[in-house]
């Protein structure tokens, strides 16, 4: 088995990020890896939250913005998850980067090199998953590395999954 030496963790702030920065940080104890936390601001005009009948602000401030904001939450998730005690032994950068997610991901992680993706799903199914559908997945068929996804279990689907084992190579 490859050792893992820089390891990313996309985030979007919710839980289920929280969780992937956990799996992430306890993986690059490990192996003595650095770890790096990712936000991907989406352009409100490529996403088409705003059409080109409304009122339109400036762009490069919007985005400029929504890029300050990230970075602040990013700093404040940092500061959350260690009065957690969750341990920054090893090197956690943050970056925040502008594009549509499972593409920003899939090339932040091929351009810097990375050896793994750890990130949270969401878990969803059914019809919100095909309209939503999933960042996770994407990342998963077009990352240049291994992708872990991680979620939250319930207690109902924890007592029905099988108990796996496995010893570090």
């Amino acid at each position: 088995m490859e050792a893992f030496n820089r390891i990313l963790v996309p985030v979007d702030f919710s839980a289920h990020s929280d969780l992937a920065l956990r799996y992430a940080t306890t993986l690059a104890d490990r192996f003595g890896a650095t770890v790096e936390v990712l936000h991907v601001v989406e352009d409100p005009f490529v996403s088409g939250a705003w059409s080109s009948g409304a009122n339109v602000p400036n762009v490069p401030e919007l985005l400029a913005d929504l890029v300050r904001a990230a970075r602040a939450k990013l700093d404040d998730m940092k500061t959350a998850a260690a009065s957690k005690g969750l341990r920054f032994s090893t090197t956690v950068l943050t970056t925040v980067v502008t594009g549509e997610p499972a593409d920003s991901i899939s090339d932040y992680a091929r351009t810097e090199k990375f050896d793994l993706i750890v990130m949270g799903t969401h878990g969803r199914r059914g019809l919100s998953h095909a309209l939503i559908g999933s960042v996770a997945e994407r990342v998963v068929r077009r990352a240049p590395c291994p992708v872990l996804t991680v979620r939250e279990m319930t207690p109902d689907a924890r007592e029905e999954a099988p108990v796996v084992s496995a010893a570090a190579v």
